[in-house]
């Protein structure tokens, strides 16, 4: 009587205890308020606005444009104003010669005060640098936009494998649930068989094992979707205290499943090809500016100066004598020792560095490509099986359960059917999600991940 006193406490412990990390390890998303609930879409769309490497690569984009136009600037006129004001301490002494005597006498000149403020215009009407930094501002811009298309399509590609990860755990919670509950079962009909002298004491302990390791491994899953949200909110950009339910359409995750694998690669989608391709078209523009740098530099020029002169400073603004010139400035450079051709040389090396590049970013673009696709059809492949899996075990599992009921098969028999249907269904939700995951590698890897 005592030994079964002792195995129904146990069974109250067991129970008990399952009750209790059943209800730790779910009441914790039900005390957390959520603000919302947000669907893939809804998050990458969030993550678009809100995450800060793109706003910071669209900061840079304004950047780009703000320096085109300082670079830019000096095609406008450039108007200054400077002012000059002079005392002297002894007139300067000039010597003029006498034209009735032809003899140089000396004689001091000017005047003891003045002052004279110029207005000052330039104008270049012909500049190397100019029409480089012309040719170029629309490329610099390209470039700077397709970073934060570059950026947003690393955003976008985190933001959903994320998503999914996040939502494989939630689906492996729900499948351990199950399975506690299951073993729970199993615990009490092991211990009514052994009671019933149907079994022997091995067979509940088996079955408390079981569950024992059942809640350890919901407990464990339970306890990683925090950080696994922290993750998602930090792609995302979201505020890390602030709570959101993530929504999903499982028929819908199915759909998006299908992928045209006959589709070609085409180098030239790749983000990082077309900023290549920018890179160069720079480069190209440098060559071209080195190469004709040996052209003049031309501008016009005009200035008035206002001067006021007197000997008294009281009375130094009492008259002026203003006077205007204007005129033309040409800059040839005749010699920079070898600088120009130095230059030439090392932007024509960079855009040979450049070629390379290309190559090595293609054979690293159809490294991905394969690996991608590869992944995706061996994927798609283990979901099928997987799903098939899932069916045999859960039929196995009920005829064994069944069996074991009757006395018919010991209860390691039970066990191996739990676990390979535990195994099984979360082997499909592992190769569901990781199906998601791949398709989004081989979109990434094809250049056809839209941001717009």
């Amino acid at each position: 009587m005592s030994k079964n006193a002792d195995v129904l406490k146990r069974v109250f412990v067991c129970t008990g205890l399952f009750c209790f990390l059943s209800i730790a390890a779910f009441s914790q998303p039900a005390r957390v308020v959520a603000d919302s609930a947000l669907t893939l879409n809804q998050c990458i769309d969030y993550a678009l606005k809100h995450q800060p490497f793109i706003n910071q690569a669209q900061i840079n984009e304004s950047i780009v444009r703000t320096t085109n136009a300082i670079n830019l600037s000096t095609w406008y006129p450039q108007v200054n104003i400077s002012g000059n004001l002079t005392h002297y301490n002894s007139l300067p002494t000039a010597f003029i010669k006498n034209s009735a005597t032809g003899t140089v006498q000396q004689q001091r000149t000017g005047v003891i005060n003045t002052f004279t403020p110029v207005l000052g215009v330039t104008q270049t009407i012909f500049n190397p640098a100019l029409l480089y930094a012309t040719r170029s501002a629309s490329i610099y811009v390209r470039e700077a936009q397709q970073i934060t298309d570059s950026t947003k399509i690393e955003v976008v590609a985190g933001v959903s494998k994320s998503f999914y990860g996040l939502l494989l755990t939630l689906e492996q919670i729900g499948v351990l649930r199950e399975d506690t509950a299951r073993l729970g079962k199993n615990v009490s009909d092991a211990y009514h068989q052994y009671i019933g002298g149907i079994v022997d004491e091995t067979d509940y302990d088996e079955a408390v094992i079981s569950l024992n390791n059942s809640k350890f491994q919901l407990k464990q899953a339970t306890e990683s979707v925090v950080p696994q949200y922290a993750l998602l909110k930090q792609i995302m950009g979201y505020p890390p205290q602030a709570q959101f339910n993530v929504l999903y359409d499982t028929v819908q995750m199915m759909n998006d499943i299908a992928f045209d694998t006959t589709q070609l690669l085409q180098f030239e989608q790749r983000i990082e090809y077309k900023v290549l391709r920018s890179q160069k078209d720079l480069q190209l523009s440098n060559i071209n500016y080195y190469r004709n740098a040996w052209l003049p530099t031309v501008g016009a020029f005009f200035n008035y100066d206002y001067t006021f002169q007197n000997n008294r400073f009281g009375n130094l603004f009492s008259k002026a004598y203003p006077y205007s010139f204007m005129g033309l400035s040409v800059s040839v450079p005749v010699f920079t020792g070898f600088n120009r051709t130095n230059n030439l040389k090392r932007a024509r090396l960079q855009a040979d560095w450049l070629d390379w590049s290309e190559v090595s970013l293609r054979a690293q673009i159809w490294s991905e490509y394969t690996s991608a696709l590869a992944a995706y059809k061996s994927n798609l492949y283990n979901l099928g099986i997987s799903k098939e899996n899932v069916t045999l075990a859960r039929k196995t599992y009920d005829i064994v359960a069944l069996q074991y009921q009757q006395g018919v098969v010991p209860y390691l028999n039970v066990i191996t059917a739990e676990s390979n249907l535990i195994t099984s269904e979360i082997s499909y939700r592992n190769a569901l999600y990781q199906l998601l995951s791949s398709k989004i590698d081989l979109e990434k890897s094809m250049g056809i991940i839209t941001v717009h």
